[in-house]
């Protein structure tokens, strides 16, 4: 393609594209950042002083959208000790043992940090004994894939002035608090490594994210933008314990952040309020086989007094429920709130709970990747149920707005792997498809993935996507690694286009 328009260029020409599903050549004008008009190719009038960037009949779509994101989390994870292949808590050790064992200088003043251990599926058990026996003494804390448990070594207990039994395991709120400790690096790398995972997912047609990053995230953002970030757009998120200083200073949910230049707005309010599938912590109506349901963090009655907070404040409340115990609490409290908003992960519901998704208004913002990495734990915690489990389908069918992410670090943060395993419920790794009646089409996906749910139209933001192939029509292995030329954000170019 010929080299992008320049930066202070406000008209610009998409010529020869297409449209999924359909062969006519079209060309797209952009104007002032939006979409202004969109015929057959060559008889566009022109508008004085627009570039034209021939597209050779490439594809063009709505830019993709990561619903759920950590950015911090994900940036810094890139950076860590990767546990992710780990199928045992010796395994595990035995990584960070080697990790360390190439250490400079004995790894002196630093804690060793590993991340993404699925410990639901061991056959043994992390302990503070195997972490000690692997480490020299050295700080060690590694973080859980789902970011609800912290294994720990002594080193590290004493550093951080935990308490921790002989599991050596923080879950929930003590393993969210000491994740946050360990994000405490100098804001300067810890930024440039944004700016890379920023690029990385730029590349792969993200326009935007909603950053639910547990921290104050407005002043982050800010930074970051007055630094030069303009990868994609995001909406930063709000945690209850943020809420009063947030109204405070006037905010709301979607509106332009002051110092965001137009790329960073204020997001939803999310509540947690109940743990996760792989800690076993996900609140559920029966028993998990190892005993007990879980955990419900936040009551049904405090959970209705933030909606109701929140609908008075103008925010848009985004739910953390995974367990089917923890969506009926959050549906009840959306009814009795009289409010819409989002359910974040809905991972296993009741099929009575299905309607009410679409009789309340709810989105539910959903992770089809973690259909596949946990359809083994689903099998094992959730025997004989796991046909409601991550019920992308029924879901739909209900009525729900579907919004897809990813939740990274849990997942990575590629929304061509998130629509995949939405439509094939499968990895293409010789597994056959899990409860593939839950799939979605491929139409489906990508309206799901934008937020111009689907379609390019006139007046939208010039957010968008070229692929060298139709998504509709290619292989699903071509599909899941999507080519993608060129990413543009209010028309202008932030991958490819040279």
């Amino acid at each position: 393609m010929p080299q992008s328009p320049a930066a202070d260029v406000t008209a610009l020409r998409l010529a020869s594209v297409r449209i999924p599903g359909e062969s006519a050549l079209l060309d797209i004008q952009v104007l002032d950042g939006e979409v202004s008009r969109i015929g057959p190719a060559g008889q566009l009038p022109v508008v004085p002083g627009s570039r034209e960037v021939d597209l050779d009949g490439r594809y063009v779509i709505p830019g993709l959208w990561d619903e759920h994101v950590h950015m911090t989390q994900w940036a810094l994870g890139a950076n860590r000790i990767d546990l992710s292949g780990a199928a045992s808590a010796g395994e595990a050790a035995d990584v960070v043992r080697s990790s360390i064992a190439r250490l400079d200088d004995d790894g002196a003043g630093l804690t060793v940090v590993g991340v993404g251990f699925r410990d639901a599926g061991w056959a043994d058990v992390p302990s503070l004994a195997l972490l000690d026996g692997a480490t020299r003494g050295l700080p060690v804390a590694l973080l859980s894939h789902d970011l609800h448990c912290v294994w720990l070594n002594s080193a590290a207990a004493s550093r951080y002035e935990v308490a921790v039994d002989p599991s050596g395991l923080l879950r929930e709120d003590p393993a969210f608090h000491l994740t946050r400790e360990l994000g405490k690096l100098p804001d300067a790398v810890v930024d440039a490594w944004v700016r890379e995972s920023a690029q990385a997912a730029a590349a792969r047609g993200i326009v935007g994210i909603v950053d639910f990053e547990m921290t104050w995230n407005r002043d982050v953002w800010r930074r970051r933008v007055a630094e030069g970030f303009d990868s994609f757009r995001v909406d930063a998120g709000v945690y209850p314990q943020d809420l009063d200083r947030a109204i405070g200073a006037g905010m709301r949910t979607g509106q332009p952040l002051d110092g965001g230049n137009g790329l960073v707005r204020v997001g939803p309010l999310k509540v947690l309020i109940d743990g996760s599938l792989n800690t076993r912590t996900a609140y559920c109506v029966d028993p998990y086989p190892h005993g007990g349901r879980g955990l419900l963090t936040v009551s049904e009655a405090e959970l209705l007094e933030l909606l109701g907070r929140a609908r008075d404040s103008g925010f848009v409340p985004a739910v953390h429920a995974i367990g089917d115990g923890a969506n009926e609490v959050a549906l009840n409290a959306f009814a009795a709130a009289g409010i819409r908003g989002r359910i974040e992960h809905a991972q296993f519901v009741r099929r009575q709970d299905f309607a009410r998704f679409g009789e309340l208004g709810l989105t539910a913002s959903v992770q089809p990747a973690h259909a596949l990495d946990d359809r083994d734990a689903a099998d094992s915690n959730w025997a004989g149920r796991t046909d409601r489990a991550f019920p992308l389908r029924s879901l739909l069918d209900a009525g729900a707005i579907l919004a897809l992410g990813s939740d990274a670090p849990v997942a990575a943060l590629e929304p061509w792997t998130a629509m995949s395993a939405a439509t094939t419920r499968t990895r293409q790794d010789g597994r056959g498809p899990w409860h593939p009646e839950q799939a979605l089409t491929r139409e489906e996906a990508l309206t799901a993935s934008t937020r111009g749910r689907g379609r390019i139209r006139v007046g939208n933001p010039a957010d968008l996507a070229v692929l060298d192939g139709d998504p509709l029509a290619v292989p699903d292995a071509v599909f899941a690694a999507m080519p993608v030329a060129a990413t543009l954000v209010a028309g202008r170019f932030t991958h490819g286009g040279h």
